[in-house]
């Protein structure tokens, strides 16, 4: 029954290296996600990829942020505006706004 209550809310998935050490990293984005997020999502997925290097952020099938691509990680600001444009646009997102 759980698993029916929140179909149209979008899942959030971060797909991360567990050989480069990542886990904890995807752990506190998920939190961070969680935290701002909580009536938007249905929860946030962490998956360990068999893929080495890959660290991808993505709701139901849609990248958000790929590490690969961008050179970099994303900063918790930038995830949490990222997502925020992607499943809830007119969510203020506080002191994590743009200036």
């Amino acid at each position: 029954m759980i698993g029916n209550m929140n179909k149209s809310k979008p899942t959030i998935s971060i797909e991360y290296c567990p050989k480069c050490n990542w886990m904890l990293r995807a752990a506190y984005m998920a939190q961070e996600l969680l935290s701002t997020f909580t009536e938007d999502v249905h929860g946030v997925l962490l998956i360990p990829s068999e893929i080495a290097g890959k660290y991808t952020i993505s709701s139901d099938g849609y990248t958000l942020f790929d590490r690969k691509g961008m050179g970099r990680f994303p900063e918790v600001k930038e995830l949490k505006q990222l997502v925020r444009d992607h499943i809830n646009p007119n969510k203020d997102l506080g002191h994590s706004e743009k200036k």
